[in-house]
């Protein structure tokens, strides 16, 4: 059965993968319209050429460091690109930067979803559907509940997920908005690598 996909749907997989038109419509034809499972279609296929690039290709960029005004918390973050033209740039310099800055406010745990390991997620659906079942709810609801409850502390704990801290600045546009804007205007791959975050005190 062929399942009718919009356009806006094709271009949010193409920008979040970098696949073509085509394969982008396949993939969410295959997937039922769903775009997460689209995407999973896409990097199976090996045609999420912005993952596969981000490996390859991505090796110029910055680390940008940020200390919190009263020196108890400290940020590193690499982020990458293509060329170096693009990683001295200073709209690229400034996202990294910014990244910085909200790692050290939100203090996220990892940089995507495809970085949380597999036994911290099932550790956390564990407690979601023993806190649905307290509740009494019926079985579907509690899967419902501990399913939506995942979703929001997976948005919780990946950077990429979150709403940029400065509203007023980035309009409440997320880490990734932010990243797919950049990479657009530079006609590159940007990829946020990794960062550390340190706090005073803490292990």
């Amino acid at each position: 059965m062929s399942v009718d996909v919009s356009a806006k749907d094709v271009k949010a997989l193409r920008e979040r993968t970098g696949a073509g038109m085509m394969d982008c419509k396949a993939a969410l034809q295959e997937a039922g319209g769903e775009l997460d499972k689209a995407i999973e279609i896409l990097r199976v296929k090996g045609q999420a050429q912005a993952a596969k690039r981000g490996e390859k290709v991505a090796s110029e960029g910055t680390v940008a460091n940020y200390t919190h005004a009263n020196g108890k918390i400290g940020v590193l973050v690499e982020v990458d690109c293509e060329t170096d033209f693009v990683a001295r740039t200073d709209d690229f310099r400034d996202f990294a930067r910014e990244v910085a800055v909200h790692v050290a406010a939100a203090a996220p745990l990892y940089v995507s979803e495809e970085d949380v390991p597999q036994e911290a997620r099932d550790a956390e659906m564990r407690i979601f559907q023993e806190q649905a079942a307290a509740d009494g709810k019926p079985e579907q609801v509690q899967a419902k509940i501990a399913e939506g409850r995942m979703r929001k502390w997976l948005d919780e704990v990946v950077l990429v997920n979150q709403a940029h801290v400065n509203e007023d600045k980035h309009g409440g546009k997320t880490i990734e908005e932010m990243r797919a804007e950049l990479a657009a205007s530079t006609g590159e791959n940007v990829v946020i690598r990794r960062f550390a975050r340190f706090a005073v005190g803490e292990e």
